[in-house]
């Protein structure tokens, strides 16, 4: 675990000293204000909370994710970094853990970005800012279990094309997954709907996304989190084996 912060911090440089993370953030930050304004008109509802932003979030994140993943772990597999891993005093926990928690601060910053909106919120009406905070901390875990997601798929090819297309495919269909449940409610049997619809992080945002921020649904995109991440590790332990 000591060398886990230069890690995040040599990760955290990477993303700095590449202008697309400014872009993608850039185009995360100006989609979320311009969806809210004008496909669900914002501050002309009267509402206490940020609905009307975090509700886009989980297709916004379909842009700013793969963006994100393509970089955790393709410089260092196409450079041999699995053969140089074995030279350094570096653990794979370490390297998992410090790369992804660079991205998901990367994802927290884009969310921090967000805050004037809270302070034009206080000053048009009477906001509940608790519900706020629990509407920022339920997208910084839905990104940040679609970032483990993300960092599995890194360890499965090397092509920064085909990690993007990936992890996008694999997002999108998470993200639509509702449409899909929805279109079969009368062709399969309820049960199995609720199952699936069970295993959809974006229906678990969406029935916290109101502020309604449980115990069960942190603990989903956490658990969530933590099998990607695990999995990660297993893989890449595999192949420098």
């Amino acid at each position: 675990m000591k060398l886990l912060p230069i890690i995040l911090k040599r990760q955290l440089a990477s993303y700095a000293c590449t202008p697309s993370t400014y872009l993608h953030i850039a185009a995360f930050l100006i989609l979320s204000v311009t969806l809210a304004r004008y496909v669900s008109p914002w501050p002309e509802q009267n509402s206490s909370d940020l609905q009307v932003f975090f509700q886009f979030h989980p297709w916004l994140y379909l842009l700013l994710i793969p963006a994100l993943a393509t970089r955790l772990w393709a410089d260092e597999c196409s450079a041999g970094f699995l053969g140089l891993m074995k030279t350094m005093p570096i653990t794979t926990y370490e390297w998992v853990i410090g790369k992804f928690l660079a991205a998901w601060l990367v994802v927290g910053t884009a969310l921090l970005l967000m805050l004037p909106l809270v302070v034009i919120a206080n000053y048009l009406g009477r906001i509940d800012n608790s519900v706020i905070a629990s509407q920022f901390f339920a997208s910084w875990l839905l990104a940040g279990s679609y970032l483990s997601v993300g960092c599995f798929i890194c360890t499965l090819v090397r092509q920064r094309t085909v990690i993007f297309v990936l992890t996008l495919g694999l997002l999108l269909t998470a993200s639509g997954l509702s449409s899909i449940l929805d279109s079969l409610e009368h062709q399969a049997p309820i049960g199995l709907i609720d199952s699936l619809a069970a295993l959809s992080p974006s229906l678990r945002f969406s029935s916290i996304d109101d502020g309604k921020l449980t115990l069960r649904g942190t603990l989903y995109f956490l658990s969530m989190i933590l099998a990607f991440l695990t999995a990660t590790i297993v893989k890449l332990n595999y192949t420098h084996s």
